[in-house]
């Protein structure tokens, strides 16, 4: 499944970086503005979500026919206001990812924990979460 797709990332137009398809980024235009002219905090938590999709279809491509992922919850700190483009990055801890892929395997179900954060142009971290998915056999 490409992440760009889902209709929800479609229509607010987040996409892949050109030079890293790992990386997901969000153009700054009116309709991503709050109250204040920076990004809406629910358009950065958008990207971040998507981007933590995106690390676990990364890191476990080989159940990608095979199991059902749902965001179950997630913690997220704002930062810093962006005012321009944001990238998202999203990573795994490996003892996670260990622990997962044998719950998985045994249980036919798991959760895990995926890190993200999300930098402007300039590299300065406008915010950063953790997105806890609950992955099931289909």
């Amino acid at each position: 499944m490409d992440i760009t797709q889902i209709p929800f990332n479609k229509y607010i137009e987040i996409s892949y970086v050109a030079e890293n398809k790992n990386i997901l980024k969000l153009s700054f235009n009116d309709n991503m503005k709050n109250h204040v002219g920076t990004f809406h905090a629910s358009a950065q938590f958008a990207l971040a979500e998507a981007c933590s999709g995106l690390a676990l279809q990364n890191n476990f491509s080989h159940l990608a026919d095979s199991v059902v992922p749902v965001l179950r919850k997630s913690e997220t700190k704002f930062k810093k206001p962006a005012q321009s483009k944001i990238i998202g990055k999203a990573t795994i801890d490996e003892g996670a990812a260990s622990k997962f892929n044998l719950q998985i395997e045994n249980k036919g179900r798991a959760p895990i924990a995926v890190n993200v954060e999300i930098e402007d142009e300039n590299g300065n971290i406008t915010m950063a979460g953790t997105y806890e998915w609950f992955v099931q056999k289909i």
